[in-house]
């Protein structure tokens, strides 16, 4: 730990756990550094970073404004998978937030994360730990996968427990708006914030958020997704994987039907598998969204899609 956190300071690339997925940490105030993390993962530049922070004391010197909303909050989800769009201060590099005025800032609840950001003692930049527009890493060997050779080094704390990224939730403007859904859902949030509300993607230019583009968490085959009624869903599933077949493709049919927070769990290692399969499509069925978790879902599997949609009635 103390070689990982001597790393991020003198402007490494350190992989590490987080209970959502696995992070590349990089020092948030170091440009230099930051712009090294984009070429690492193919990053483009107008998608804005999450800094990482031990405590909520953290926020003071990267935020320009906080309102008195964000201790209520911090108080309920922190640590945890919340991370709180705020006005940047002057610290922030351009870098890290896609030139915009605002910062997104969040406490892990990773103990391997925690450990970390303790003893580098500095605030730490950290997307997924994946090339970009790859399925998010939840396993310190999908890190390798993807980023073998490109960094310093990574930190193995295991499988991640929520699996897909944390909510966002911007309180920079008027209402406050869930950017990203994850975890933390609109129904937890709403006893603390009554008027908060799903939000949209701004029509052109840096979003607020990481995670927003129309094509996000793809696997290497195109995924098809098919929603509607179950018993039209499989039976358009079953006709078409059929059909592929027959054409001598290989196909992985991925039919999540568990509790929400297992398909969450095992959703990025599940595109990952099939990847290593050699599949040449992937046909998914959309889980019921029965709750926020359950939403989240559906949004990541949506935009690994990228279009590909099959509504069935």
């Amino acid at each position: 730990m103390a070689t990982a956190a001597a790393c991020l300071r003198q402007g490494g690339l350190v992989a590490f756990p987080t209970e959502t997925v696995y992070g590349l940490g990089v020092a948030a105030l170091d440009a230099a550094a930051v712009r090294r993390l984009f070429a690492a993962k193919g990053r483009p530049a107008d998608d804005p970073l999450i800094v990482h922070v031990a405590d909520a004391a953290g926020l003071a010197p990267l935020v320009a404004e906080r309102p008195p909303i964000v201790d209520v909050l911090a108080a309920r989800f922190w640590p945890g998978p919340l991370t709180l769009v705020l006005r940047r201060s002057p610290l922030v590099p351009d870098e890290v937030t896609a030139g915009l005025d605002t910062v997104a800032i969040r406490v892990p609840a990773h103990p391997v994360a925690q450990a970390l950001l303790v003893a580098a003692g500095i605030p730490v930049a950290a997307p997924s730990a994946n090339l970009f527009s790859r399925p998010s890493p939840t396993r310190a060997g999908h890190v390798l996968e993807d980023l073998d050779g490109r960094i310093d080094m990574v930190i193995d704390g295991g499988a991640t427990q929520v699996g897909v990224e944390s909510t966002v939730l911007d309180l920079s403007a008027g209402v406050p708006q869930v950017l990203r859904p994850g975890a933390v859902t609109l129904e937890m949030l709403r006893p603390l914030l009554p008027d908060v509300r799903a939000g949209g993607v701004n029509a052109s230019g840096p979003q607020r958020s990481p995670g927003l583009l129309d094509r996000h968490y793809s696997p290497r085959a195109p995924l098809t997704l098919y929603e509607g009624a179950v018993e039209r869903v499989i039976d358009r599933m079953r006709k078409d994987a059929e059909a592929a077949h027959a054409a001598g493709r290989r196909v992985g049919l991925l039919i999540p039907d568990a509790d929400p927070a297992v398909t969450a769990a095992r959703l990025y290692a599940a595109l990952r598998e099939f990847d290593a399969a050699g599949v040449d499509e992937i046909l998914a069925r959309l889980p019921p969204t029965t709750d926020g978790l359950s939403q989240a879902v559906a949004d990541r599997l949506r935009r690994a899609a990228a279009g590909r949609v099959v509504h069935c009635g």
